[in-house]
């Protein structure tokens, strides 16, 4: 029987190389050879324990581009020897979200390499209504469409359009997605983040003005970038309960406020400061096919690159003992990419 190499989180802290059976495809699915992975957030609180809703053993690995090996009885349109990206959110089709068309949050959603096994492994076999066709991006950028997607799923909450007054809060990966994307929409851009290593890195690669919201004179400095202004739009990248908190006090009169950081607890911010404003305030979920089409659009034609996220790149034969090193305890790390050779 063929095998393949599988990196396993048995429990917290705890990786493990397996061999497991080769994947076959199910009529309606494509077996893939993983080329590229991201390394997510998610994965990084999965082996440390504090991903909520989580179960071990997990294969992890969300952020996926391969290429097509095999495919099922019912599948058309895709072909052996091509690449192409994963969208990992797995939809049920029947609840009141994807009905009204918005399976990105669908009630009982099971994302690849969080609910099911995912990419951190040699093949994986995935429904073939979640791959998208991109054989004109390198795969270490296909790797990264699945982050930018998110971003752009925030920018789209928001209606974030050319000319656009736009503050985003934090520079990780998502807030540096959202910039790269706002930019490339022609919306006025500043990143506001308290890292001066990801300051620098926002100002040097996407070449946007950014801020340090632990200045005094922050908001000043921001008024100054926007025509005397506060913000028009703030997307909040940070899943900080301070730096969330104060995003009425930084939004201009009839501004919205759209949260795609998530923070595990309960927000407080002034009503009156709410109301007066006419503040809309909305959450931003996981993505849709569109946002996914969108950002292969941009990176194809050079709008967005790998290298406006990506910092590091890992040999999956080696990842188990460099992990905790490397990945967790990597102050320098702002994205990282898997490569299977």
């Amino acid at each position: 029987m063929a095998t393949m190499s599988t990196l396993v989180c048995q429990e917290p802290t705890k990786l493990v190389y397996q061999q497991r059976a080769l994947p076959q495809p199910a009529p309606h699915e494509a077996v893939l050879k993983v080329i590229t992975v991201g390394i997510c957030g998610t994965d990084i609180h999965a082996w440390s324990g504090q991903q909520p809703f989580f179960s071990y053993p997990r294969v992890l690995g969300h952020e996926i581009c391969g290429e097509i090996v095999s495919v099922g009885s019912s599948v058309n349109g895709l072909h052996i020897g091509q690449r192409v990206a994963v969208i990992p959110y797995v939809s049920c089709q029947h609840c009141s979200a994807c009905h009204s068309g918005r399976p990105n949050c669908c009630e009982n959603i099971s994302v690849i390499g969080v609910h099911q096994d995912g990419g951190f492994s040699e093949y994986l076999s995935v429904p073939v209504s979640n791959l998208l066709a991109v054989d004109d991006v390198e795969p270490e950028a296909a790797a990264l469409i699945e982050p930018f997607s998110i971003s752009a799923h925030a920018l789209r909450r928001a209606a974030v359009v050319q000319g656009d007054h736009l503050l985003v809060v934090g520079a990780g990966p998502i807030g540096l997605g959202v910039a790269a994307i706002a930019k490339a929409d022609g919306a006025k851009v500043v990143v506001a983040d308290t890292s001066a290593q990801r300051r620098a890195h926002v100002e040097q690669v996407l070449g946007l003005a950014t801020l340090n919201p632990a200045d005094s004179g922050f908001e000043a400095a921001l008024r100054a970038q926007f025509d005397g202004m506060l913000a028009e739009k703030i997307i909040d990248a940070t899943g900080n309960q301070r730096a969330m908190n104060q995003s009425v006090n930084l939004i201009r009169h009839g501004g919205s406020i759209t949260f795609v950081g998530l923070f595990k607890g309960d927000l407080q911010f002034s009503d009156p400061e709410f109301h007066k404003k006419e503040t809309t305030m909305m959450g931003s979920r996981n993505a849709t096919k569109e946002d996914f089409v969108k950002v292969g659009q941009l990176m194809a034609t050079g709008k967005i690159t790998a290298k406006m996220m990506l910092s590091h790149q890992f040999d999956f034969a080696t990842l188990a003992e460099k992990y905790e090193a490397d990945v967790i305890n990597n102050k320098q790390l702002i994205k990282g990419v898997i490569r299977f050779n």
